[in-house]
């Protein structure tokens, strides 16, 4: 392994115990078992690093959506099924975890400034699913990027606001079936 991955792989385990917040280069370069001038051989700062970090996150959560598409399948099935694996991904990854609980509890600027950096990434993603079954005819025209925006929100309300506030989980198949029967059901031509 080459030492840039190795820095990469020990700020991602500081990033994940600590938080930004609270993690130091000097940390980092204590766990990648660096000197600490040999991160900034690679990274300018702290930030940076952290931004790499938070992009190969995304590449990865993009790599687990992609695995569950088919193309045989309807959009609906698609969406549905990409939809909920980035959604589990970001509630089963640790550093993920840990990125969205600094931010709601110490605002943390540059961990908010990559959550929505990611957050642009998944609508962008859904965007680019979405417009590729307009152009083969199965959904209608529409708004890619507001109907990202609305499925990835609405989403995230039933399966982790809803069990935040109510202390229950939505079963999958119900969360489907909603959607089938409102928001699918405006965009699929019959």
């Amino acid at each position: 392994m080459d030492r840039r991955q190795e820095i990469l792989e020990a700020a991602a385990k500081s990033f994940t115990l600590f938080g930004y917040k609270a993690t130091t280069m000097e940390q980092v370069a204590k766990i990648a078992n660096v000197g600490k001038g040999t991160i900034y051989t690679f990274f300018a700062n702290k930030e940076i690093l952290f931004q790499e970090i938070a992009m190969s996150l995304v590449r990865e959560m993009k790599g687990e959506a992609d695995a569950v598409l088919d193309a045989s399948a309807s959009f609906m099935d698609n969406a549905h099924n990409a939809l909920m694996k980035m959604l589990q991904f970001r509630e089963k990854h640790l550093l993920f975890a840990k990125l969205i609980e600094e931010e709601k509890e110490l605002r943390t600027p540059a961990v908010k400034q990559v959550l929505l950096r990611i957050e642009t990434e998944i609508l962008s993603y859904v965007a680019e699913l979405i417009q590729r079954r307009i152009n083969k005819g199965e959904i209608r025209e529409c708004d890619a990027e507001l109907v990202s925006y609305l499925l990835l929100k609405a989403y995230l309300a039933f399966v982790v606001d809803w069990h935040e506030l109510h202390g229950d989980v939505i079963p999958e198949e119900k969360i489907l079936n909603l959607f089938k029967e409102t928001i699918f059901r405006g965009l699929i031509l019959t």
